[in-house]
């Protein structure tokens, strides 16, 4: 069986952490119940559309795995409809502006009323504090979560990422809480509130450069690349570049063809261990025993110059030929994979990393699939739903209403108008 096979969601999120989090879920087994606005929907349906009239990619790859139902929630009849799927789910999981299911009357202390074995799992961007009323997006998060302020180089401004580790990072922190606290439940029988705030999640992420702050309290950070260039510290953890961070020096250098191939780099880690085998590679093997190249403390003040040495080493080859000679010495290093060279990788479409999926209106399309592998519990993915597809399936066979309940309901409005998918069941 699935591994969530069973246990039903009630996702209430849009645009990206929220969906990470829920279609996570899905992916797992999770019957993932989105409610949406009728005529309208989660609002990345109809943002950065690379066709006219369809689902954008941006909703399509965070929505595997769910069922969508429309749902007016300001109608007595939709608070209804609603009313009863918070008594028949496991799990309700928002991302909305601070207060906005309370202003709804479906906040914590409510639900919990209606459903003490519900797990009310929220994703914020601020914890409790001064900021806790703010929204946040994904570079707001970065920035106030110490990303920000710790990448780039020395010389020039804080940068972000382009990996979302404040929108899906923080929507992979809840789902973790989510079956934490389901995993209570089975001895407690209680629901609990779930709370990942995206300024938390960052920070998580970003801890070793916590770690660097205090021992920044005890003299320079002897690692980083501006120490042997004699740079002065301040007093704040340092923008480093592509310093590993890791103790063991290490930096992106050029490879054959980089000056007509954006991506044509290599990272590249002289760790320690392996120093004899660099030396020999790269043509270098005097440094084995010179007291001034020997010994890790002794290379401290010559980092630039020993990568600019490996790099006239690496742009006589091509990125993959520069790990197809390291790997056999156990030399660190990794190539610049671009998103076209990941998107045609054969051995991550057989992994399930990278899946194609059918949609009904936009055609194939490719998305990234489960990245967490169990062995005994299966995992797939599905298309996102279309809006409002299983509107009538879901008040059917979740709360068990008749046919007259259900076209009794979308006469009120409560649903919406009906969609044709819907009209023909």
């Amino acid at each position: 069986m699935k591994a969530l096979e069973g246990v039903r969601i009630l996702d209430f999120t849009h645009v990206q952490s929220g969906p990470t989090c829920t279609q996570l879920l899905g992916w797992f087994g999770a019957d993932v119940i989105k409610v949406e606005r009728p005529g309208v929907g989660d609002a990345t349906r109809g943002q950065l559309r690379d066709i006219p009239d369809v689902d954008s990619l941006y909703f399509t790859m965070l929505n595997h795995n769910k069922r969508s139902i429309t749902l007016n929630t300001k109608s007595d009849k939709g608070k209804e409809i609603l009313t009863k799927l918070v008594k028949s789910c496991d799990v309700l999981v928002e991302n909305f502006a601070p207060g906005a299911l309370d202003r709804m009357g479906f906040g914590w202390d409510q639900v919990h009323k209606l459903n003490p074995r519900m797990i009310y799992a929220s994703v914020k961007g601020f914890g409790p504090g001064p900021y806790e009323d703010c929204k946040v997006y994904e570079n707001v998060a970065q920035c106030t979560g110490g990303a920000a302020s710790t990448t780039g180089f020395l010389d020039g401004p804080p940068t972000v990422t382009g990996a979302q580790i404040g929108d899906s990072g923080t929507g992979l922190h809840l789902a973790l809480g989510i079956v934490t606290a389901l995993f209570h439940r089975e001895k407690s029988g209680e629901g609990q509130r779930v709370l990942a705030s995206m300024q938390d999640g960052v920070l998580n992420l970003c801890r070793v450069k916590l770690r660097d702050q205090q021992r920044l309290e005890h003299g320079p950070l002897r690692e980083y690349s501006q120490f042997g260039q004699g740079i002065p510290f301040g007093d704040a953890t340092p923008r480093a570049g592509n310093d590993s961070g890791g103790g063991q020096p290490g930096w992106i250098v050029k490879c054959k063809g980089w000056e007509t191939d954006p991506n044509a780099y290599v990272y590249f880690i002289t760790q320690a261990a392996v120093w004899g085998n660099i030396c020999d590679l790269i043509g270098k093997p005097e440094w084995k025993e010179d007291p001034a190249y020997a010994k890790p403390e002794a290379r401290l003040d010559k980092i630039p110059q020993i990568f600019d040495t490996i790099e006239d080493w690496t742009k006589t080859k091509t990125k993959l030929e520069v790990m197809e000679a390291c790997n056999p010495l156990n030399i660190p290093c990794g190539p610049i994979l671009s998103m076209k060279e990941l998107a045609e990788e054969p051995s991550l479409r057989e992994t399930g990393t990278i899946v194609e999926v059918d949609h009904p209106e936009r055609g194939k399309y490719l998305t990234v699939g489960n990245p967490v592998k169990l062995s005994a519990s299966p995992s797939d993915v599905t298309r996102s739903p279309l809006l409002g597809e299983h509107t009538n399936e879901i008040l059917s066979q979740v709360l068990g209403l008749s046919e007259e309940e259900i076209q009794e309901t979308w006469s009120s409005g409560a649903l919406g108008d009906m969609p044709e998918q819907a009209a023909a069941e």
